[in-house]
Parts: structure tokens; sequence; C-alpha cells
């Protein structure tokens, strides 16, 4: 146990690198011998297993090393060798491919857009006093997009055809306007960053299989779930902060993320049938709970605090 594990182990960590540079050598030599034997003992029982009706995933040892490299994260964390944000940063970037754009995006009813039937200096109004640079364009209902407006193109375009002399009652906002880029609420995040990468833009909308509007995603959305939450001047204070009561009990915002909460806190509830708080509860509860009613599950004491409409908006939550 002390010479074959211990001692080689403790070494390797303390010099790392002369240990790597001793050790590549052999094993590159080992690893080129035995490729072969390993490859016809993977192929013998595909076939094998082929022939009794079981059929095997091709790429499973691709998810197989991404769990081990997850796993050895969280080992790592638990052991105080790894930090929680670095934890987070690397778990983040693992689960970009398992999860998709449906899980993270905003949904519509919390999407700012524009009426195209405005006159453009009511369009340039709403641009300007927006906290965001980029607005979907709708004509008659906010379900059919017509495109996406730039606060920047907008003032640039109208500040020039003033510059010429002409009217701006007469100026088309939809001349300016930037067409949609539509894609599919179960788009991968992985997938998705590359296509902005791609297409050189990061707004896009999102739309369920009937082709109805669900939300909208940006590239920050994406980069949010390695690194943690972006903010910069213009970005007012969040209203899902979580924030601690003198009682001991944490006060949520509903449409907080199950997983960003979970990073916030360490704490271990299950996203797998909802995406927010609010959804937890309501798929636990199997109802839409009225204002202080509490509810125990999951190791956890939920207390609705309010509601909008049908919309919990705010929980108070307490570890039992």
């Amino acid at each position: 146990l002390i010479f074959a594990e211990v001692l080689p182990k403790t070494y390797a960590i303390t010099n790392p690198e002369e240990a790597a540079a001793r050790v590549s050598l052999p094993i590159r030599i080992v690893i080129l011998t035995l490729s072969p034997v390993v490859a016809m003992v993977r192929l013998i029982t595909r076939l094998m297993l082929r022939l009794i009706g079981v059929q095997t995933d091709p790429d499973g040892h691709i998810l197989a090393v991404r769990e081990e490299i997850a796993g050895a994260i969280t080992l790592g964390h638990s052991e105080g060798a790894v930090e929680k944000e670095d934890r987070d940063r690397l778990l983040g970037a693992l689960d970009l491919g398992e999860r998709t754009v449906e899980e993270i995006m905003l949904h519509r009813s919390g999407i700012e857009m524009i009426d195209a039937g405005q006159s453009a200096l009511e369009v340039l109004e709403q641009a300007l006093a927006s906290a965001h640079t980029r607005l979907p364009l709708y004509r008659d209902e906010p379900e059919n997009i017509v495109g996406v407006i730039h606060a920047k193109d907008l003032s640039r375009a109208m500040y020039a055809a003033q510059a010429e002399g002409r009217a701006l009652v007469d100026f088309d906002v939809m001349g300016v306007a930037r067409a949609p880029y539509f894609i599919p609420e179960t788009t991968t995040l992985d997938d998705q960053m590359r296509q902005f990468l791609h297409r050189h833009t990061h707004f896009a909308l999102v739309v369920d299989e009937y082709g109805s509007l669900q939300g909208l995603i940006t590239l920050e959305d994406i980069l949010e779930e390695i690194v943690g939450e972006i903010t910069d001047e213009f970005d007012t204070q969040s209203e899902r902060e979580l924030t601690r009561t003198e009682d001991g009990h944490f006060m949520v915002d509903g449409a907080m993320t199950i997983r960003d909460l979970n990073r916030m806190t360490d704490w271990g509830l299950p996203d797998d049938e909802a995406n927010t708080i609010a959804g937890l509860v309501i798929h636990e509860a199997q109802m839409i709970p009225n204002e202080g009613q509490k509810f125990s599950f999951h190791g956890f004491r939920f207390e609705v605090v309010s509601r909008e409409g049908h919309r919990i908006s705010a929980l108070k939550i307490h570890p039992l």
C-alpha cells in the first residue's frame, strides 16, 4: 500500500512536472502496445452484446471520461484542493453539452419588445431608455417578431437622416432592423455557443416545436453558466438576488433557477423536473400554492411569500 500507491501519488503531487516527464515515455509505449488489444476486446464485447439484442453507445467511453473528470473535480473540492468557484466553473463547462437553451433562456414574459408600428422617435426613445442594446421588434402581436433593432444602429441611422435634412416622421425603422435569429428550445448550450461564434452574433430567439416564441438567449447567458453572474455599470440590481434573514431563512425569487441556487448555497436540490425554484415547488406540491402555504421536501422547508397571478414570485427556504 505504501510503496505501490501512497508513495508514488505523494511524489507525483509534490513534483508533478518532473514525475510526468519521467513516466510519459513508458506510458506512451504501454498505450501504443496495448491499444490494439483493448480495441479488439471492445469489438468482441460489442459483437457479443449485439447477438443478444443489446445495443451499445460507441461514444460511451467519451461520456465515461467526462464523468471521471467531473468526479475528480468534485472529490478535489471535498478534500479542499479545489476551490468552490473553480469547481463551479469547471463543472459548468463540462455540462454545456448536456443542458439545453430552454433551461437558461429568458422567458417570453420577461422579454422587452418594441412595437414596429410606432413612430421612429417613439422607437428611439424606448430603445435608449432600455438597459438592453438589442430589442426584438414585433408587428400586431408579440408572437410576430419581424426583426431585432440595435440601439446604436438606430441612433446612427436617424442621426444620418436628420443630417441629410430628411424628416424623421418618414424614417423606416425596419430599414435598420436585423433579421431575427430563431433557434429550437432543444438546442444544447454547447452547440448554441458554437453557433453564436460562427454567426458572429450573440442574440437568439427561442421557439418551440410549433414555432411559438418561448424566450430569448444570449451568449452572455451561456458564459454565465461557466463563470457565474456577469454584471456591468448598466445592470440594475438583480431582483433574483439571494438574501438571508436574521432567523436563518433564505429569501429567494421564484424565477431563480435551481442550478443558480445550488451554486450559490452548495445545496443539492434536483433540477430534473423543473428549472426554477417556483417550478420545483409547484411540481412537488402538484398544485399552485397560495401565499403562506408551507411544504417540506428534499430536506428543506419552502414557504410561499408572495404570488403574482398564478406565478410564485417569492419564497422563503429553510434547510431542515
